[in-house]
Formats: C-alpha cells, sequence, structure tokens
C-alpha cells in the first residue's frame, strides 16, 4: 500500500470497472459503489479518479481517430463553418450535432452538480436508476431496434439525445445507456446509436474531468495514477471495440438483464 492506504489491489479493480462500464449501458457509479459497500477500501480521492477518466477519454479518442481526423479535415476546409458561403459537409453536420447535443448536459451539470453530490448518490437511488433506465433501454431496443433504421440524428433528433443525456446526470442511470435508449427510440440502428452515444462521451468525459481537476489533490502516487490511467484506457477501448462489433448480434437484452440483477443486488446493501 502507498501511504494514503490504497493498493495496487484497488487501483487496478477500480481503474478496470471505469474501463468497461464507463461505455457499456450499465452504469459505471452503480458499480463504483459495491468495491465501497464490500471491502474496506479507502477513499481513492479524485486525482484517482481524474486519471482513469482521462484514460476512458484517450481510449474514445484513439477509438474514433478517423471521425476524428475527418473533423478536422472538414473545419478548415469550409473556413471553420461560420464564413458566408461556407460549405459544410456530412463530416461538419455530424460535428454541430454533437456540439448541440452536449450543450444539455453541459447545463445540466453546471446546474445540478452541487444537488446531485449532496442527494442523489446514495444506494437506494443508483439501485432504482440502474433499474429504471436499464427497463427504458429494453423497451427502446425491442420496439425499435430491428426496424429500418436512420444512419444519423437529425438536428431536433440531436438535441432531443442530449436532453436524454442530461438525465444521466443522476448516478446509475448510466450516460451511455440513455443516450443509446433515446437515439433508439427516435429510429437510430443500434450501430449508428451506439457510435453517436460514444462520440459523445468525448466532450462529456472531458468536461467531468475537467470539473473534477480544480479540486483533485491527493497522496496516491504517481505510479499508481499512471497505472489506473493505462489500466482504464486499455479495458476501455477493448471493451468499445467488442461492443460495437457484437451489438447486432446480442442487441440490449443481456445488458438490461444485468442492469437488472444488479439493482437487486444493489438493494440488498439498503
Amino acid at each position: 500500500m502507498d501511504a494514503a492506504g490504497v493498493s495496487w489491489a484497488q487501483v487496478v479493480v477500480l481503474a478496470l470497472i471505469q474501463g468497461v462500464t464507463e461505455f457499456l449501458p450499465v452504469s459505471s457509479s452503480a458499480h463504483l459503489v459495491l468495491p465501497a459497500a464490500l471491502t474496506d477500501w479507502p477513499d481513492q480521492g479524485l486525482a484517482f479518479d481524474v486519471a482513469v477518466h482521462c484514460g476512458t477519454l484517450v481510449a474514445v479518442l484513439c477509438y474514433f481517430r478517423h471521425d476524428l481526423c475527418a473533423f478536422a479535415r472538414a473545419l478548415p476546409a469550409s473556413r471553420w463553418g461560420l464564413a458566408a458561403g461556407a460549405r459544410w459537409d456530412a463530416n461538419l453536420h455530424l460535428l454541430a450535432k454533437i456540439a448541440l447535443a452536449t450543450v444539455p448536459v453541459a447545463l445540466a451539470g453546471l446546474a445540478f452538480a452541487p444537488l446531485v453530490e449532496a442527494r442523489l448518490r446514495g444506494i437506494g437511488v443508483i439501485a432504482t436508476t440502474t433499474i429504471v433506465f436499464g427497463l427504458a433501454l429494453w423497451w427502446a431496443d425491442r420496439r425499435h431496434g430491428r426496424e429500418p433504421a436512420l444512419g444519423e440524428p437529425t438536428y431536433p433528433q440531436a438535441l432531443l439525445i442530449g436532453l436524454a443525456q442530461a438525465v444521466a446526470i443522476v448516478p446509475g442511470a448510466s450516460r451511455s445507456g440513455v443516450a443509446l435508449a433515446a437515439a433508439l427510440a427516435l429510429g437510430l440502428g443500434r450501430v449508428a446509436a451506439a457510435r453517436f452515444a460514444f462520440l459523445l462521451a468525448i466532450p462529456a468525459i472531458a468536461g467531468a474531468a475537467v470539473l473534477m481537476a480544480p479540486r483533485s489533490a491527493g497522496t496516491v502516487p504517481w505510479p499508481m495514477l499512471l497505472a489506473g490511467f493505462a489500466v482504464a484506457a486499455a479495458s476501455a477501448f477493448c471493451c468499445i471495440t467488442a461492443f460495437v462489433r457484437f451489438l447486432e448480434r446480442t442487441g440490449m437484452t443481456p445488458y438490461v438483464i444485468y442492469r437488472v440483477l444488479l439493482g437487486l443486488v444493489l438493494l440488498t446493501f439498503l
């Protein structure tokens, strides 16, 4: 253990939990409750939380590197989309939709983060939202997941997905799960819904890391922070790759069943 009492086992387990659950529609906050409830591990501190969030951010940036390069090429080619007569291609429109969908969650985070931290982080809330939003995901996938689907949201649909994602500031809802459910309900196909939800994760995770950074002083040594970063990045990249590859085959039902069972397990700790 280090001077703060954080062990290497805690570093690896928590980084894996963050990496695997950040992008699966199963709620990372619900999983992070379990180690605290089942072990006597000390609080790992905000510095560690920032490190693993940055790891998952690097993972999604690497996975969507081709999309990000296309965005970077599209902006100067259109004179940053602002000049009179600028031509917007599909990449610039998608980038604008991501920006539009990010506004609601950014405003909700700034307005309600203190309330969430003070009132909505109990096991009862997390267990309930894990189950309720899991069932919402099941409904959206079962009703629309196999229908002829849109490949990309319209601007109004992107805003609606962003409004739904704003609800995910409540622990247990799952940012990716809520965004996927909204995208499916609006008519996107499974893969298209996952792609848009994961692209939305880039500004969401970056914003969360920026908000945590000023309060992230801690005593966890740098080697542990770097290890947490690396484990979270590697596990998150593998998780995104596997999820997208098998999504059409599995649908959302396995994740819904898991969420309901997890919520019931959490309720036993009340």
